[in-house]
């Protein structure tokens, strides 16, 4: 069980890497589209399209490393003053009927949107914008699976860790 732990976290881990990248080439686009604008008096809709695209991927898909680092928002009113193990207790609570359950309502319902997306070739979002709206589209099962993939993993451990198991093992 720990191997497809370690797995599903270099899933994370390997996705954050590559779309981290992001954040650097938004602000380069971003600044070109202002120099170009105010500068040179030239504008593109695809570019501003762009940022938003970048911006969409970046948080979509970094959102199961942001779990994996614990760097999620948490409303901290128990869960602060909670005992470590009162603290996986919540854990494994939002994970098994929060997280996953809402991940996959959201899969399930975004599912049909998706697919007529492709099925079509959505175009821009505006009058010449990006031919790809069926790719920001994706981005929706994208970000639950992988949510879904993290939340199994710290599942994982939560439960390789319990506290009873300690103290047999001891």
């Amino acid at each position: 069980m720990q191997r497809l732990a370690d797995f599903l976290d270099g899933v994370s881990r390997v996705t954050a890497s590559i779309v981290r990248w992001l954040a650097l080439l938004m602000v380069l686009v971003q600044f070109a589209i202002v120099v170009g604008r105010y500068v040179f008096g030239v504008n593109s809709i695809a570019a501003q399209e762009s940022v938003l695209y970048m911006h969409a991927t970046l948080f979509m898909l970094g959102a199961g490393y942001t779990l994996l680092v614990d760097k999620h928002v948490r409303v901290d009113v128990f869960y602060a003053k909670a005992s470590p193990d009162g603290r996986r207790r919540i854990d494994i609570f939002g994970h098994i009927l929060l997280l996953i359950p809402s991940m996959l309502v959201l899969l399930y319902w975004s599912w049909p949107s998706v697919r007529n997306s492709w099925k079509i070739l959505e175009g821009p979002i505006s009058v010449g914008g990006i031919e790809a709206v069926f790719l920001l589209k994706t981005l929706i099962p994208a970000f639950c699976i992988l949510l879904v993939l993290q939340s199994l993993s710290l599942l994982i451990r939560l439960f390789l860790t319990r506290p009873d198991a300690a103290r047999a093992d001891a």
